[in-house]
């Protein structure tokens, strides 16, 4: 997990798989997309277009177009043509992803992302699918998870006021992970989930 916030992304390709690294990125760093065309998937995204022709570009080109950036994603569909990206990428200091050819410095894992938390899963390219998977599994699994973590925060800091054992606070709130009713209640009332907790573990 890097921060990536400020910092200059270049995604070679424009295609479906480019669009895809794009919105990946584009939530927090200043991403720029270069390619001969751009899939509409790119529409709406905070991005900059750089319309060229990559094949025809030679290595000392495609050095200055990566002068200043942190990172590099070669998503276009000619393997070899990743792989040079990568080879003058290796050579300006830049750290690199490959969508399709060797193995870069990167690897870009399927992402559940709430507003309290993110979780990265990632099988090394061995199965995208896998990846994808388990992240649909997730976010089906745990849909109110930023409420649970909001609870959890909230009740730690009224047990802190009110038990002195660092132990027995750490057994409430894995109780209240545990409360199956809880994770019911805060799907529909952050509330009533709150009070329920409260007079179960707080007031016990």
């Amino acid at each position: 997990m890097l921060d990536l916030t400020g910092r200059r992304v270049l995604i070679f390709g424009g295609g479906d798989v480019g669009a895809r690294k794009a919105a990946y990125f584009a939530h927090e760093a200043e991403v720029t997309v270069i390619s001969r065309s751009f899939s509409p998937d790119l529409d709406g995204l905070a991005i900059r277009r750089q319309e060229t022709d990559l094949a025809a570009l030679s290595d000392e080109a495609l050095q200055s177009l990566l002068a200043g950036t942190f990172l590099a994603v070669a998503a276009t569909p000619d393997a070899a043509l990743n792989d040079r990206i990568g080879r003058v990428c290796a050579g300006s200091g830049v750290l690199f992803n490959n969508a399709a050819g060797k193995p870069g410095d990167i690897v870009i894992p399927s992402v559940v992302r709430g507003s309290r938390y993110l979780v990265a899963i990632s099988t090394r390219g061995k199965s995208p699918a896998v990846s994808r998977y388990i992240r649909m599994r997730f976010e089906a699994e745990y849909a109110d998870l930023d409420r649970m973590i909001d609870l959890q925060d909230d009740m730690r800091s009224m047990l802190k006021e009110v038990e002195p054992v660092q132990a027995e606070r750490s057994r409430i709130l894995w109780s209240i992970l545990r409360d199956e009713e809880v994770w019911r209640a805060l799907a529909s009332d952050y509330d009533g989930a709150r009070t329920m907790a409260i007079e179960r573990y707080l007031h016990a």
